[in-house]
């Protein structure tokens, strides 16, 4: 490609806002434009760089014994329906109408697509396992589009869903992608680790990510030093230190408290451990039902672990007049003790107790009045909660396996999820007949790669200060070539160059600008990444070579012509 005929040049000038370097650096060297919030046009260079990417992806997911086909962007929305996914996907799920009125879900994820063209086949236990996946448009209508590529509308997804007979099989394909998925990032040039997550609306019992490291990311994760655990924050738990259980319990007691209504004016008034006071945040979900969440004082609430304890897919807090109406408490005050004496008869109440107040004796906090607290607070003597569970938030300096937790950020690139029956046994016929001739379900495995997201991972770890340092496997051009000086005889030899090396098939994109200086076109170089820099100028002509300079390296050294194209094909 000649670099005067490419569509998308660079751009000098980028917002001052911008502050996520992947995106300023793909707008800056022509690799994409921003079409309306979260969706983002591929320019050649960058869609040359999708492209790359999903060969990688085909390769080994092909390799894995995987097979590639693709389904309709528009989803029947009766499918979501079966699943009720319509409604636990909430606002990120788009919705459309044909002029026939029949509605369609924007596809966010293909669960219930793939599940429905599997059933249009009668299975049988000897075509399973099989792992059928495809490369689609995806779209969530995500509340805050930002950082570029890394949380987009619309997007490419390579996404996989795997079909078996049992756990046993499932198992093995689990750790194969997860082995498969590793192999993809590191032709990417991307380290990652390996994280257990939340299955969100996808279902399922447990899920892994696969998390790029960086500052940009929006997964906030939990390891140990030896990464023996490593765990996103929605999950990650960790040992509740036992605080004061050699003391006896005291009789409760009712005090005046005229103190504010954060944990910080209680420890001040009572002149106590944070830790021994109950922290008491009231939820309500969207079947609206309320949820008091009590803890220890020095936890925070994990509203993903809240969510799974109590069924629900969505929280808010509730709001004072709420509070003070409806569950006759007082905000700030509030006390699992006797709450629902006073409550709204129309109204369910859910007290969940995270499982740290069994560490604790004689604890303190609200008694339902304002300005009154209670003293010498025990569980099961003084309350019964209805549910009691890990719903504590993991915080760095956490032990876990008597190792302290580390917090780290980091991008998703991937990601792999147990499904189980979730859909087969919501879905009508998603079954295989087994070996006695019965009708069983299967069980299921889904696995998924923004490609957006991790061309923008990749940038992010692979950059300097002057722009992009493309890892080869998915450089948009192996070389970028230049021709330096206005004499005829350096823009013909750097010519026949070129020619020779698409003749070889050797990628290459020539700078053959006649009307830029020197130093804009290595700084274009420099800013576009391509992993091998060839200058044709005067200077190199007199000795009968070209300076070759690897873009990662300050090393520049001179060829000779004739030798050029032999030494990249070598490298090939």
């Amino acid at each position: 490609m000649k670099y005067s005929k490419l569509f998308g040049k660079t751009s000098k000038t980028v917002s001052s806002e911008e502050k996520i370097v992947s995106n300023k650096l793909l707008h800056q060297a022509g690799y994409i434009r921003e079409s309306t919030s979260g969706r983002y046009f591929f320019l050649p260079l960058g869609q040359i760089v999708q492209q790359k990417i999903m060969q990688v992806i085909k390769e080994e997911m092909d390799q894995s014994g995987s097979q590639e086909m693709v389904s309709p962007v528009l989803h029947p929305l009766l499918l979501w329906q079966e699943t009720n996914r319509d409604k636990s996907a909430g606002f990120e799920l788009m919705k459309i109408k044909d002029r026939r009125g029949m509605e369609f879900a924007l596809g966010g994820t293909a669960e219930e697509m793939f599940i429905d063209v599997v059933r249009k086949f009668q299975i049988s236990y000897r075509d399973l396992p099989f792992n059928i996946y495809q490369f689609s448009t995806k779209f969530r209508d995500e509340l805050r589009a930002r950082g570029g590529l890394l949380r987009v509308r619309e997007f490419i997804m390579k996404d996989a869903y795997s079909f078996h007979v049992d756990e046993t099989d499932f198992k093995k394909e689990y750790q194969l992608m997860s082995d498969t998925y590793t192999k993809i990032f590191k032709r990417l040039g991307l380290s990652t680790c390996i994280v257990e997550s939340d299955n969100g609306y996808i279902g399922g019992d447990y899920c892994h990510e696969f998390v790029v490291e960086s500052d940009v990311g929006e997964s906030r994760f939990l390891v140990t030093k030896d990464n023996s655990y490593a765990s996103h924050e929605d999950v990650a738990v960790f040992t509740k230190q036992e605080m004061n259980l050699n003391e006896l319990p005291q009789l409760l007691k009712k005090v005046k408290a005229k103190r504010g209504n954060k944990m910080e004016d209680g420890v001040k008034l009572h002149k106590k451990p944070l830790w021994q006071q109950i922290k008491d945040v009231m939820f309500v979900d969207e079947k609206n039902r309320f949820i008091l969440a009590i803890i220890r004082g020095d936890y925070d609430v994990n509203e993903i672990k809240l969510k799974h304890i109590i069924k629900a897919n969505e929280l808010r807090h509730a709001d004072d007049e709420e509070i003070r109406k409806i569950i006759h408490s007082e905000p700030g005050f509030i006390s699992p003790i006797n709450i629902k004496q006073n409550l709204d008869k129309n109204y369910e109440l859910i007290v969940v107790a995270d499982d740290s107040l069994r560490k604790i004796c004689n604890a303190y906090g609200g008694a339902n009045e304002k300005y009154q607290d209670y003293l010498n607070i025990n569980i099961d003597r003084d309350y019964q909660p209805d549910i009691e569970a890990d719903i504590a938030m993991a915080q760095e300096g956490c032990l876990i396996n008597n190792k302290k937790l580390i917090e780290k950020k980091g991008i998703e690139v991937g990601n792999i999820f147990q499904l189980g029956y979730y859909y087969s046994n919501k879905m009508k016929d998603a079954t295989f007949v087994d070996k006695n001739g019965k009708k069983q379900p299967y069980y299921m495995g889904c696995y998924g790669i923004g490609i957006g997201r991790t061309m923008a991972a990749v940038v992010e770890i692979h950059h300097d200060d002057k722009g992009i340092i493309w890892p080869e496997e998915i450089a948009p051009y192996k070389i970028h070539l230049l021709v330096l000086g206005k004499e005829l005889k350096v823009l013909e030899q750097a010519t026949i160059l070129y020619n020779k090396f698409c003749k070889e098939k050797i990628e290459v994109l020539f700078d053959d600008r006649q009307d830029v200086m020197a130093g804009e076109k290595f700084a274009d170089a420099d800013l576009l990444g391509s992993p091998y820099r060839i200058v044709v100028s005067t200077k190199t002509l007199k000795i009968n070579g070209v300076e070759v300079k690897k873009r990662d390296s300050q090393e520049q050294k001179i060829v000779e012509i004739d030798q050029v194209i032999k030494l990249f094909r070598v490298c090939r």
